[in-house]
């Protein structure tokens, strides 16, 4: 199942594989303390390291989504169906682009 990787130090946001379930989502942020936030009413939410502030890593690179606190490290788009389960996100690799500021 393809989900959305934003990866500020490179300033890049990649359809990927493996946001399927919550160890894939932790998996591609690469921290288990993951948290999330809703994007919008269609049910996609953004995944981040729920610590990525407190860690203080040197060299991660931030983003900001919309008006979201800005995030650092990476990011992961997933989009969620009936009962919680994980899917494809509704919104698109061009309208994320659009929607997200590198800091």
């Amino acid at each position: 199942m393809p989900v959305f990787l934003i990866d500020p130090t490179q300033k890049t946001i990649t359809p990927v594989e493996g946001g399927g379930d919550l160890a894939g989502v932790r998996a591609l942020i690469g921290f288990e303390t993951v948290d999330s936030d809703e994007i919008g009413a269609n049910g996609d939410r953004l995944y981040f390291d729920e610590k990525c502030f407190i860690r203080q890593t040197p060299g991660v690179g931030r983003f900001q989504l919309d008006s979201l606190a800005p995030v650092a490290g990476m990011g992961v788009l997933v989009g969620h169906g009936a009962q919680g389960a994980l899917q494809t996100p509704q919104l698109s690799l061009t309208a994320l682009i659009a929607r997200v500021k590198f800091l």
